[in-house]
């Protein structure tokens, strides 16, 4: 595989093996967006927070072989 595919993979690997870092990252993230939108969008922010987080979850599941990441 090559390009967009390769990213892919290197991006899963890496929220297999860093997922507690990368979730801090989406923490971050979401406050800065809650930050300058002015808590305007904050439910729509944390609901995207949180969809990355559990997303970042199963995957590092997935990768580890855990029943945790398998798809419904």
């Amino acid at each position: 595989m090559s390009g967009i595919g390769d990213a892919f993979d290197k991006a899963k690997k890496a929220a297999a093996d860093h997922g507690e870092k990368l979730a801090e990252g989406v923490e971050k993230a979401t406050g800065f967006a809650k930050e300058k939108t002015g808590g305007a969008h904050d439910d729509k922010i944390d609901k995207a927070g949180g969809a990355a987080t559990e997303y970042l979850r199963k995957q590092a599941a997935k990768q580890r072989g855990e029943d945790g990441g398998k798809e419904a």
